[in-house]
C-alpha cells in the first residue's frame, strides 16, 4: 500500500525504491562493516543497520499521484522472492571527501538485475521512462570515506528478498510503502 507524504513541508525529492535486508542480515552487515572499517583504517561513519539498502530506482521530485503510479507498477511485477548475495567489498569513485565503500555481489546471472529490468519496464509502461534508467550495479553502501581500497572478497552475506520498499530519506529513512514480491 502507498502512503503519501503527509508533511508537505518535507520535500518528496528524496524518494526511492529499494531492497532492504531483514533485521538479522542488516545487523550482520553492520558488524562486518565495523570489521572492514578497522581493517582498512577508514575514518568515515558506518551507515546504521536500519538505513542499509540496495537502491533500485530514484523517484524524488515526483508528485504523490505519480509516485503512487510507480508503486502500482512495482506491485504489478510478478516474481517469486529470491536470494541476493554479496561476496566482495570495494570503494566506488566519488568525491575525494566521501567515496562510497560498498558490498557487491558476483553471481551471474543476477536475479536482482533481472528483477530490476522488470521493474524498469513496468515504470516505463506507467510513463516513467526517465526514472527507469538502465545503469545498475547491485551494491550496499556501508560507509563513505576519503580513502579508497581495491576490491576484496568477503564471507558471502545473503538474504531472501521478499519486498520492495518506497523510502523517504530525510533525517533517517521512513518506509512509505512495502510492496511484496509474488507470482
Amino acid at each position: 500500500m502507498f502512503y503519501p507524504i503527509m508533511d508537505r513541508s518535507a520535500s518528496n525529492s528524496r524518494l526511492f525504491l529499494a531492497a532492504i535486508p531483514d533485521a538479522v542480515t542488516a545487523a550482520r552487515i553492520h558488524r562486518l562493516a565495523g570489521v572492514l572499517k578497522r581493517t582498512h583504517r577508514f575514518s568515515g561513519k558506518l551507515i546504521e543497520p536500519d538505513r542499509l539498502h540496495i537502491s533500485l530506482f530514484f523517484l524524488g521530485g515526483l508528485p504523490d499521484h505519480i509516485v503512487g503510479a510507480a508503486c502500482e507498477a512495482v506491485a504489478g511485477v510478478r516474481m517469486q522472492p529470491f536470494d541476493v548475495s554479496f561476496n566482495r567489498s570495494v570503494s566506488f569513485l566519488g568525491n575525494a571527501g566521501g567515496r562510497p565503500f560498498v558490498l557487491m555481489g558476483g553471481e551471474e546471472p543476477c536475479p536482482l538485475k533481472s528483477f530490476r529490468q522488470m521493474l524498469g519496464a513496468a515504470l516505463t509502461r506507467k510513463g516513467l521512462r526517465r526514472r527507469a534508467n538502465t545503469n545498475f550495479i547491485p551494491h550496499i553502501t556501508i560507509l563513505y570515506d576519503p580513502r579508497s581500497v581495491e576490491e576484496h572478497p568477503i564471507e558471502p552475506i545473503s538474504w531472501n528478498l521478499k519486498e520492495v520498499v518506497l523510502i523517504h530519506s530525510m533525517n533517517g529513512h521512513t518506509h512509505l510503502a512495502r510492496l511484496p514480491l509474488r507470482m
